[in-house]
């Protein structure tokens, strides 16, 4: 990483020094926490590159205010600071610079554990278990999010939700289809469950069919085209076109099991949209969901199909 982006990276984080000593009034828990849902909710609409300036500088303040807090304000403004670095690190993630997310969850999981709160200890660890699932790291994933389990038996059922799922997900990437539907079926036992009032890791309560997206994101990496091609199907009729970014990265992941299920030309033709919000976006997740579309298409490369979606790439890298 060079030495600008390392610094760019790191600014809000690794602020040197203490601060003058002031009065931290409790009310600014509430204050970040209501800020935050905001966030999330234009995370889901504009995708990451607008945020995460705004996130990490909210994030440079809240640490600020820690650094002189007392007592249960310090322990509050900790709980949401981690929140903070977490979505910072998630932002980095989907915008493709996965040196930058490693350091934000590392930020986070200090935080966690600075703060001694269970809950965002296990949520710490699923942060860094999405890096490790970006990396390809099944095993690497498996052992954090066990890690979290550890802990089951006083862990929020979000968190533990959190936790099964993204276990899943490192099952899927050493070919285990049995792990994977064992791991979301206990998950979905335990989903209804969730009703805290916790205001970070709310996206098995905001996203439609949460478990089924899971599920049929790791069948697509099991190479499980028709399973996972209709399971996007149901999952995608009850996603709003509001949430763009989301949506795109669904229909991507439609259009590879598509392709696995020997049906090039329903893949070609998702694409074309996608390729129009993966640009207008900016998600580096949508580019990298086609880049594997463009991998399982290879059979048809040199076929009018294949010439089809070099065309529809091609606008997504000129983006």
């Amino acid at each position: 990483m060079r030495r600008r982006t390392l610094i760019s990276v790191t600014a809000a984080a690794l602020a040197v020094g203490p601060v003058p000593h002031r009065h931290v009034d409790p009310a600014l828990i509430g204050y970040f926490e209501q800020q935050l849902e905001g966030h999330y909710r234009a995370d889901m609409l504009m995708g990451p590159h607008d945020l995460i300036g705004i996130v990490a500088e909210q994030y440079a303040v809240i640490d600020r205010h820690v650094r002189v807090a007392r007592g249960e304000t310090r322990r509050g403004l900790l709980r949401v600071g981690a929140a903070y670095a977490a979505l910072v690190g998630w932002l980095y993630q989907d915008a493709g610079d996965l040196g930058a997310a490693s350091f934000w969850r590392g930020i986070t999981q200090e935080i966690a554990m600075r703060s001694r709160d269970v809950n965002l200890i296990g949520y710490s660890l699923v942060n860094l278990a999405q890096v490790r699932t970006d990396l390809g790291d099944g095993h690497g994933v498996i052992d954090l999010c066990e890690a979290a389990l550890d802990y089951r038996r006083e862990l929020a059922p979000k968190v533990a939700v959190m936790s099964l799922q993204q276990q899943a997900h490192g099952a899927s990437l050493t070919g285990d289809r049995t792990a994977v539907d064992r791991l979301i079926d206990e998950a979905s036992y335990i989903v209804g469950r969730v009703d805290d009032d916790l205001p970070w890791g709310n996206a098995c309560r905001r996203t439609p069919g949460y478990l089924e997206v899971q599920r049929a994101t790791c069948y697509g990496r099991l190479g499980l085209g028709r399973e996972a091609g209709d399971l996007w199907t149901q999952v995608l009729d009850g996603v709003p076109t509001t949430a763009r970014r989301d949506r795109g990265v669904y229909m991507a992941r439609q259009a590879t099991a598509a392709a696995a299920a020997q049906d090039p030309e329903q893949a070609v033709e998702i694409a074309r949209e996608v390729a129009t919000v993966a640009v207008e976006t900016g998600s580096a997740r949508m580019r990298r969901e086609l880049r594997t579309l463009e991998q399982v298409m290879r059979p048809w490369h040199d076929a009018p199909v294949g010439r089809d979606l070099t065309e529809v790439l091609a606008t997504v890298v000129e983006g």
